[in-house]
């Protein structure tokens, strides 16, 4: 598997190269394969009843959410003699733990980053990550990151030790407007926050402080709340911790902005289920399956990767993205004509012809999704094929 995503981590590197700031968004999900009986070497989901596996991807994105590409992919399944046994976590170290995926990331991304030091590289992490020795260990390797919190750490405040409490208690710093993408439980809207900040010094937790020796750790927490949400919505929350430098309000908006970038990976894993389905992929051991993966992993973000870039630049000469014979196949086959034209195709306009090979039947005012997409580009690679045998490039 890692054979197979190498160069793909190398051209991921390229497109990386001139950038500011790219967001390494850390992500895991499950790919349940009970309907698989026969299948080899997979391990339980939530519980005995299911079976598979889970994949946590470490995606490169731009602030813009144009995603560069995949630095690392890690796979394992949970050993049924395990099951049962959580409630024995607390005393493991973190390494001997699943939580030790947001480390291995956060590695990865630090020796990236040592390679490319002219682009700042942040570790972004959903709750999940709220882990105090990521945080440590992003202090030694000198790496920033900003992950979402779900805990109420303890501090080395005078007055109030409780964490949030005493983020609660600082005056809001201004109001910041963000658009929440759609999802299968709600509608797209844009939501209004109000935004508080402040610089702390975090105590490492006894348990772990004794055990792992953690030092105390300099951050800065960021609370931004919809604090009057539409009647029928849930109210949006982000608590979010950060090593990145937080001293004023439009710093504390770009931290915002930043984590806001976090459902492109989210979107990468479901284009990788619901596009190239590789749940129902049919093989007789996991290691097969995690090759196989590979491949899938690489189609879904060429996918993601066309989908949200004609969005970013419409206007950009589509051969960037496409060989000569690909967009002149697909402009014969969908405006039927043996003639393609002489000045090159935009972004836009080939992304839209590709969509429509996939069923999209919107107008020019909408764009199609990743998932027309998907199977537009299955479709253009047989086009793109048979173009070749009639019109042989020279």
């Amino acid at each position: 598997m890692e054979q197979i995503l190498d160069p793909h981590c190398q051209a991921t590197r390229e497109r990386m190269r001139g950038q500011a700031v790219v967001l390494a968004i850390q992500d895991t999900t499950q790919m349940n394969l009970t309907d698989h009986p026969h299948t080899e070497g997979l391990g339980y989901l939530n519980d005995l009843e299911h079976r598979g596996y889970f994949l946590h991807s470490t995606l490169m994105v731009t602030p813009q959410r144009t995603p560069l590409g995949l630095i690392q992919q890690q796979v394992w399944v949970r050993d049924p003699a395990e099951f049962g046994k959580r409630h024995q976590r607390h005393k493991r170290e973190t390494k001997e733990k699943e939580s030790q995926k947001w480390l291995t990331s956060l590695e990865a991304v630090a020796s990236l980053q040592k390679e490319l030091p002219e682009t700042q590289l942040v570790s972004v992490g959903d709750s999940e990550a709220d882990i105090y020795a990521l945080f440590a260990e992003a202090s030694r390797l000198e790496q920033a990151f900003l992950v979402r919190a779900c805990r109420d750490r303890l501090t080395l405040n005078a007055e109030e030790h409780h964490l949030w409490q005493q983020v609660a208690q600082q005056p809001a710093a201004g109001t910041l407007e963000v658009v929440m993408p759609r999802q299968e439980d709600r509608p797209m809207r844009t939501a209004t926050l109000t935004i508080r900040f402040i610089q702390v010094t975090l105590k490492a937790p006894d348990r772990e402080a004794e055990r792992m020796a953690l030092p105390e750790l300099t951050a800065w927490a960021i609370w931004a709340c919809e604090e009057t949400p539409p009647t029928d919505a849930k109210p949006i929350e982000w608590k979010l911790l950060t090593n990145v430098p937080t001293d004023d309000f439009a710093q504390a908006c770009v931290r915002i902005q930043w984590y806001s970038c976090r459902w492109v990976v989210e979107m990468f894993h479901r284009v990788l289920k619901s596009g190239c389905r590789i749940e129902e992929r049919q093989f007789d051991d996991f290691d097969n399956i995690q090759r196989f993966l590979a491949v899938d992993s690489v189609v879904a973000w060429r996918v993601l990767y066309l989908t949200l870039l004609s969005r970013e630049v419409p206007q950009m000469n589509c051969s960037a993205l496409l060989e000569a014979y690909e967009w002149q196949a697909l402009y014969c086959f969908v405006h039927k004509t043996k003639q393609f034209p002489t000045q090159v195709p935009t972004l836009a306009e080939v992304v839209h012809w590709i969509g429509q090979l996939g069923g999209f039947t919107a107008s020019r005012k909408h764009q199609p999704g990743t998932t027309v997409i998907w199977r537009g580009l299955s479709r253009l690679t047989d086009i793109a094929q048979a173009w070749l045998v009639f019109h042989p490039d020279p």
